[in-house]
């Protein structure tokens, strides 16, 4: 079963380039332009791995992972933040929202691909260890 990853950006051009590099790597991806569809999106589908922006209406990508962990079904969904504001963003802020990482825009694609695969292996190697 492919890993199941939810972009979320509120400009087009890189909910694309990171959309196609995703699926061009075998994974499935959801869509999100806003924060708010981002957080339904997350409670409905539960996918593997959150890639989100910073700065979306409605909810940031801040907010937007701090209800993630504030909720029971969706608070183990590892996530990886994308910003031109990387440096604004404290090591225990990253921690109480649960971000894995934080790639400073621009980044390339394929740096979005390897810190994702690099994040779903983990995780699947810490979810075989526990079983």
């Amino acid at each position: 079963m492919s890993k199941r990853i939810l972009v979320a950006d509120d400009e087009a051009h890189i909910l694309h380039v990171v959309s196609m590099k995703l699926k061009n790597a075998g994974y499935e991806v959801l869509t999100a332009v806003d924060g708010e569809e981002a957080l339904e999106l997350c409670l409905s589908e539960q996918p593997d791995l959150l890639i989100t922006d910073y700065q979306m209406p409605y909810l940031t990508g801040m907010e937007l992972c701090l209800k993630l962990r504030s909720d029971e079904k969706t608070k183990a969904i590892p996530a990886i933040m994308l910003t031109a504001r990387g440096f604004d963003i404290e090591p225990q802020e990253m921690i109480d929202a649960g971000l894995a990482a934080v790639l400073a825009k621009p980044f390339s694609p394929r740096e979005v691909l390897e810190k994702v695969s690099g994040l779903l292996n983990e995780n699947q190697a810490a979810h075989n260890e526990s079983e």
